[in-house]
């Protein structure tokens, strides 16, 4: 695994060195959109609602609409004016009972592995977590941002555990729920019962994505039985003006262009020094000096 991101762990005046890795990962099948004619990848451009033209990432900005219709657009002076967040602490702000925290605020799990010099203090905290059955609610600074999130223990690893705020849990505001309804003793008897016939242990091992090993059965059988074709390589199109592939060509030709003419025995007429590549015309990007000859006397 890779860490995705290093600092320390400060509850009180112990200090923890750890380096957090991603405790998931997704294995999902992932597929691409390919013309069924050809096998050819298919392309999405980024054009204007408006006008219908193809814009540029340099002439993309974030924009907001409001309720009445009104759209605020954001550029990148106006979003490096908004606080961030840097920094290499987890700071524990308190300790709380496990049974307190709503799973439903659960978001993504990091494993922290502890510098070698501090395996003493991790464990320590680890053991401190497990016997008061507690989480450590924490605040970190992720991607920019500060986080609430909480340290808990799984097996011999501490997990961060990063967690939506509370203002992002939606509540469940169905009229029905607020019903009346009668549930007489014999139906929570039987109910009640047949819970208890299906009661376990809950062992995460004993289930398995089906969906996805018959995607990966249905990909292999059409493998053995040939019924595959090469992957048809993209062709190299010219992006226009702004690409630094084809102003680089450009002045490679005209250089070249340029010595290949002072190599010649007759004087030539000068030439019109070579355009810089414009962003409005694209004839004007691709156009190179040409070698000017003189035929033999």
């Amino acid at each position: 695994m890779r860490a995705m991101w290093s600092g320390a762990v400060s509850f009180g005046l112990v200090s923890v060195p750890v380096k957090a890795y991603s405790a998931t990962s997704n294995h999902d099948i992932r597929f691409h959109q390919v013309h069924a004619a050809d096998g050819g990848r298919i392309k999405y451009k980024r054009t204007c609602s408006i006008d219908g033209e193809e814009v540029e990432y340099a002439d993309i900005v974030k924009g907001y609409e409001t309720e009445d219709g009104e759209l605020i657009t954001l550029d990148e002076e106006d979003l490096d004016s908004l606080p961030t967040k840097s920094g290499h602490e987890i700071d524990v702000v308190e300790f709380v009972p496990a049974d307190q925290i709503d799973p439903l605020l659960f978001e993504k799990s990091y494993y922290l592995e502890p510098d070698a010099k501090a395996a003493k203090p991790y464990a320590l905290l680890r053991e401190a977590l497990v016997q008061t059955d507690r989480m450590a609610v924490v605040k970190v600074a992720l991607r920019q941002r500060e986080s609430i999130a909480l340290l808990r223990v799984r097996d011999k690893a501490i997990v961060l555990q990063t967690m939506l705020w509370p203002d992002e849990v939606r509540e469940p505001e169905f009229d029905v729920l607020d019903a009346e309804v009668e549930l007489r003793p014999q139906e929570l008897t039987m109910a009640a019962s047949l819970v208890e016939s299906l009661g376990a242990d809950f062992d995460p091992s004993q289930f398995h994505d089906e969906y996805r090993d018959a995607v990966v059965d249905l990909i292999e059988r059409k493998r053995t039985t040939g019924d595959t074709r090469p992957a048809p390589a993209a062709e190299k199109r010219d992006e226009g003006p702004d690409s630094m592939t084809d102003l680089l060509s450009a002045l490679q030709a005209s250089v070249e262009a340029a010595r290949a003419g002072g190599k010649q025995e007759d004087p030539a007429p000068k030439k019109a020094p070579a355009r810089k590549p414009s962003s409005k015309k694209k004839d004007e990007a691709e156009e190179a000096p040409r070698k000017r000859t003189r035929k033999p006397a």
